[in-house]
């Protein structure tokens, strides 16, 4: 075989390296897929050392990779990835192979799937339980614009658990689009169910012969009557029901295949072929088996198969561990929940399946029937806490910034309308680095600060978290957040208990008499530098956190107001957030009409591309250079002035 313009054989992945896109691959034969598959994924394991990032779903998806992009016509055929962090075998194989060991970092690779990243790529993803809906949507616009074409959505069943999963089967089944739905189960074992049986089954069920005597039968059914009819009907589904457990998904109105090993090509391929070839229309569920980790000894014996990594050391399975000596924000969160839930039976502790993510893992050790995680269900967890707080519970629902979103009408008409004490517990707020985008806490105080009766606080260090968390358990009369940031703390000294703060009201951190810095949030560190540098201008700067992004401090706003030039403040959160509720304060109090110089610095109007932190709050404007340039712009000098002498 030609090799391909920039690819070299090698002894370690011979057959992958004449693979540039699927249709190279598609030149193969059958009996050459099973090897592809084994250099594939010593290929994924070999990038992910180097780079971490998500690891065990890929892993357990690369027999079924191949055989997706072996059998459909893709990108004509349009291949969607439910939440995207499993597709790294599939960029592999969709000309990105030269770039996976970028990916997740500045400049590179999406560690999801990215519509402008490639045409294999027709639908982003980093959020999950999107693909069946977005598939539905496309299958449709092929039927309106005559095309022919196969959509095939292949979601995970853990995506499952989401209602959005079953709006849009639900819908589907109504309906007489061609749509292929690929149940990519990795919670149940591959044996004995997935047997050789099953298997046989399976191609029978899927089988051109078979659909078309279900057709005709359907005919026949249809002339009898509505009583026997009905019978012929339910027996037939009962039948396929006993060997196949699809009983769901027909009443959903699908056709249920499976199950089947997804790590077995002779199991595979036919079945996909057939559900290719077949000539009715309507929707199509393929139940596919598959093992998490799958093919590295280390991610199959994790509790968690390795669902993402740091860089890790090949041989001996063991990954890079961090430098800090200060405690990540999630754990300090979950500790100072423990404390609480300790002196307080009535605290509940509630995730949308990130039990780790979130640090209630660490509280389900102490408290296993005081913690619920409801799946990827972030509708249903906050009404379920909303339930909670109305019997006189007290439930923390810890969840994501950017998951949160997801549940916005529940937190809007269950909870604020009905001043329901439910406590938010908001990680990931701001930047998180190589998640990129679509993870990134860029709005929660713009979207709950707009809401009547909220109180939004967020830590400006990890000492501030514990007292946070003190303050959300006393709570009683209405919703309460605490947004923090992903990572490390700044390594201050840590309280031995919680203090319950003043609502509404800020701190001074450091006294100064011409700048005001108010911060609020994780860019204090950045506040405190800045103020320094600051000092080398002769400018004399004030830094005050504000604890709270609702209610704020506005005797603290007024006084930095009152007594300084100029008045900054620094948020990571967009536009609508922090500052605006500062400038409307200063605005409705006249405090604007004497000349006032007030600039606000918060996220820029942009989605911002993953990168480190460090260099993605470096493009954002919100470090302490940054901070100092706005100082003296404001004052109409400019940073390269020569700072006065000490």
């Amino acid at each position: 075989m030609d090799e391909k313009p920039g690819l070299q054989i090698s002894n370690r992945t011979p057959l992958l390296d004449t693979v540039n896109v699927p249709a190279d691959l598609r030149k193969l034969p059958e009996s050459d897929l099973k090897q592809v598959a084994d250099e594939l994924r010593a290929e994924l394991i070999d990038a992910v050392s180097l780079t971490g990032g998500h690891f065990g779903a890929g892993l357990g998806v690369v027999e079924l990779t191949v055989a997706l992009h072996y059998i459909f016509e893709t990108p004509h055929d349009r291949l969607i990835w439910d939440v995207g962090h499993q597709a790294y075998p599939h960029k592999i194989l969709t000309g990105r192979r030269d770039r996976i060991r970028s990916i997740r970092q500045g400049g590179g690779l999406s560690g999801f799937t990215k519509r402008s990243e490639s045409e294999y790529d027709p639908f982003g993803a980093a959020h999950s339980s999107t693909s069946i809906s977005a598939g539905l949507g496309m299958a449709v616009a092929r039927d309106f614009k005559g095309e022919k074409r196969d959509v095939i959505a292949v979601i995970g069943d853990g995506a499952m658990s989401a209602g959005m999963a079953y709006e849009a089967m639900n819908n589907a089944g109504s309906m007489d689009s061609r749509l292929i739905v690929i149940l990519n189960d990795n919670d149940m074992s591959i044996a004995p169910p997935v047997g050789a049986l099953s298997a046989h089954l399976s191609r029978v069920l899927s089988s051109k012969s078979f659909m078309s005597l279900r057709q005709i039968g359907g005919e026949v059914a249809r002339h009898l009557p509505k009583r026997l009819e009905h019978m012929a009907r339910r027996a037939e589904e009962l039948a396929r029901s006993f060997v196949t457990g699809g009983t769901l998904f027909e009443e959903l109105g699908f056709y249920y295949v499976g199950p089947i090993d997804g790590h077995n090509m002779d199991h595979l391929l036919p079945v996909l072929k057939n559900i290719r070839d077949r000539a009715d229309s309507g929707p199509v569920l393929v139940h596919v088996v598959t093992e998490k980790g799958h093919g590295y000894l280390s991610a199959e014996q994790s509790d968690d198969k390795w669902h993402s990594v740091a860089k890790f050391d090949v041989v001996t399975g063991a990954q890079a561990k961090s430098s800090s000596k200060a405690p990540s924000y999630t754990s300090v969160f979950a500790k100072s929940l423990i404390k609480e839930a300790e002196k307080d039976d009535r605290i509940i502790a509630i995730t949308a399946a990130m039990p780790s993510g979130t640090g209630l893992n660490l509280f389900e050790e102490r408290f296993p029937k005081r913690t619920f995680d409801v799946g990827i269900a972030e509708q249903h967890a906050v009404t379920f806490a909303a339930g909670l707080a109305a019997e006189g519970m007290k439930p923390f629902a810890a969840i994501y910034s950017t998951f949160l979103q997801r549940a916005f009408d529940q937190v809007v008409h269950d909870v604020a309308i009905q001043k329901l004490p439910v406590r938010f517990a908001i990680d990931r707020a701001g930047l998180v680095g190589a998640d990129g985008q679509t993870h990134a806490g860029s709005f929660d105080v713009t979207y709950l600060g707009c809401l009547p009766g909220f109180v939004i606080m967020a830590a400006a260090d990890e000492a501030e978290l514990v007292h946070m968390v003190a303050t959300c358990a006393a709570i009683d009369d209405g919703p309460s957040a605490v947004r923090f940031p992903r990572g490390d703390g700044v390594g201050v000294a840590m309280p031995e208990i919680g203090l319950q703060l003043e609502i509404g009201k800020g701190r001074i951190v450091r006294e100064g008499t011409s700048i005001a810095l108010v911060n609020l949030g994780g860019r204090l560190a950045e506040c405190l530098k800045a103020a320094q540098d600051l000092g080398a201008y002769g400018l004399s700067t004030t830094v005050a956190d504000a604890r709270f992004a609702k209610p704020i401090d506005t005797d603290l706003i007024s006084r930095m107001a009152r007594e300084h030039e100029v008045v900054i403040t620094i948020e990571e959160n967009s536009i609508g957030g922090f500052g605006t509720q500062v400038l409307h304060h200063l605005a409705m109090t006249g405090q604007l009409d004497n000349g006032l110089k007030i600039r606000t610095m918060m996220l820029p109007d942009v989605f911002l591309e993953h990168d480190s932190p460090n260099a993605q709050y470096d493009t954002a404007g919100l470090t302490a250079r940054h901070i100092v340039a706005t100082a003296l712009a404001a004052l109409g000098r400019d940073i390269a002035e020569q700072p006065a002498r000490a």
